[in-house]
């Protein structure tokens, strides 16, 4: 008998369901594996017109009784996943099955979609409640570079020349061989597309991460007509930026691409560099996109003689001018990233390794930057910010500080003060996050969300930590 079968009955009908006798009945009896369950015809029209509860939800009210439809498969799964269609998650007795088994049943069903939304949702994700949950080991010797993930949890990792990738649910590996020597830059664009580039190989190869093809290569025609780098790649969720700089590294662009036909469409930031003028055109070294205001933070920076300088200007991708321009000079950043939810810029300090905050309202006066710490190790020189990492998820700040990572959240206030210039102080406070027995270890080298978890690289390592709130079932 197929999984999925009709029973005998003395009527004909176009399912065999077990209806009460009103006409309007809503109530619909299954036989899974020899046990009876029944539910409204609302609850199976959550899984979709092309799941297998829709050939149950959609059988038109009968004043006639029938034997119920018998679907050969496991009776425990099934209740599993019903309950997932009733209330939207998952009951506390599936921390007991294997999630490999449920993910096949939901694939039986046609619901895996509902599934990954009830294990992956970005709601999930609790900054003060994570702890390591999973170790991702990586084949061969080299350590990550880069990470990409999706928003509902796949992670791409980048390993010398390779690329592996883990579907939602981490049980499932594949690796690919690019044709970089190595690769700096990653951007998922789907579970299974993504944007990768290099500093010392030419264009921005958009990958099928399923069988290493590259779909194609995305070049910037530079001045000098030399080869153009990739020094970093963002997106919005219409547009793909790539920053290139040229071969002979006196010439840089940004790039804006359509992501669906990945056809040209604008050239922002063209500039050269004249003479010892360095400071003159700065590539882009990261790439974030403020859906809030509607345009593109690049920032960069470099070292000189007369130490770390850098830049961070906010495009309007539609005219092509600099809204916003922060020019770096004290304590230049280690790293820097936005937050759309905030309005608030975070960096860390590449002298002092202190976090400070810029506010997007006031980011017009002189210096905007507000230090979170003591400010006492500004003066040190010592530059104890160097390959410190931050990145913003949620309304929360996540800055590694060597092996450890600070967690930075904003202080609701009940009275506002003011500063006296009109704006409103704002404050921030350092929070302990996780479980002390998951905390430290080789200095951080890369932070990324996706979905409910936190992905974190460390030097020397052939793994991604993966962490995740300890509510989470599996």
């Amino acid at each position: 008998m197929p999984p999925f079968a009709l029973s005998a009955s003395s009527s004909s009908s176009p399912c065999g369901l077990q209806q009460n006798n009103k006409a309007e009945s809503n109530i619909v009896t299954v036989d899974v594996g020899g046990q009876l369950f029944q539910t409204t015809k609302q609850t199976l029209s959550i899984a979709g017109p092309n799941s297998l509860f829709a050939r149950v939800s959609e059988i038109p009210n009968s004043t006639t009784q029938f034997t119920a439809p018998f679907i050969d498969r496991d009776p425990e799964l099934f209740s599993i996943l019903l309950s997932l269609l009733r209330t939207g998650n998952l009951p506390s007795k599936a921390k007991a099955i294997d999630l490999q088994d449920l993910i096949f049943e939901s694939q039986f069903y046609g619901i895996e979609s509902l599934l990954v939304n009830s294990l992956s949702n970005p709601s999930q994700f609790e900054a003060f409640n994570l702890e390591k949950s999973k170790i991702l080991s990586l084949n061969g010797r080299d350590s990550p570079s880069a990470i990409a993930t999706t928003p509902f949890g796949s992670v791409h990792v980048v390993h010398g020349s390779k690329i592996t990738s883990f579907d939602w649910s981490l049980r499932k590996k594949s690796t690919i061989l690019t044709q970089f020597t190595a690769v700096d830059s990653l951007l998922a664009i789907s579970p299974s597309v993504a944007a990768a580039g290099a500093t010392d190989f030419s264009g921005l190869q958009i990958l099928d991460l399923e069988s290493g093809f590259v779909r194609e290569t995305l070049n910037w025609e530079n001045v000098t007509r030399s080869s153009s780098t990739v020094q970093a790649i963002g997106s919005s969720p219409e547009c793909l930026f790539a920053s290139f700089e040229s071969g002979r590294r006196n010439s840089n662009s940004i790039m804006v691409y359509d992501l669906q036909t990945l056809y040209p469409i604008t050239e922002i930031g063209h500039s050269e560099i004249y003479g010892a003028e360095l400071d003159s055109a700065i590539p882009a070294t990261k790439l974030n996109w403020v859906s809030g205001s509607n345009l593109l933070m690049a920032s960069g920076s470099h070292s000189g003689p007369s130490g770390v300088l850098g830049n961070i200007k906010f495009w309007d991708i539609r005219s092509g001018n600099v809204v916003w321009e922060l020019k770096e000079k004290i304590d230049c950043f280690s790293d820097v990233t936005v937050s759309d939810s905030l309005s608030t810029i975070f960096k860390v300090g590449v002298n002092s390794g202190e976090v400070f905050f810029a506010d997007l309202r006031n980011i017009g006066s002189e210096n905007p930057w507000v230090c979170l710490g003591d400010g006492r190790k500004m003066a040190s020189g010592k530059k104890e910010g160097i390959g410190c990492k931050i990145e913003c998820h949620g309304n929360q700040v996540f800055c590694s500080k060597g092996g450890n990572i600070e967690l930075w959240s904003e202080v609701p206030m009940r009275s506002i003060k003011s500063t006296g210039d009109g704006s409103e102080e704002r404050i921030f406070r350092k929070n302990i996050m996780g479980k002390v027995k998951d905390m430290g270890g080789s200095r951080i080298t890369n932070l990324a969300f996706g979905g409910n978890k936190m992905c974190v690289t460390r030097k020397g390592q052939q793994n991604v930590e993966i962490w995740q709130s300890s509510i989470r079932g599996f």
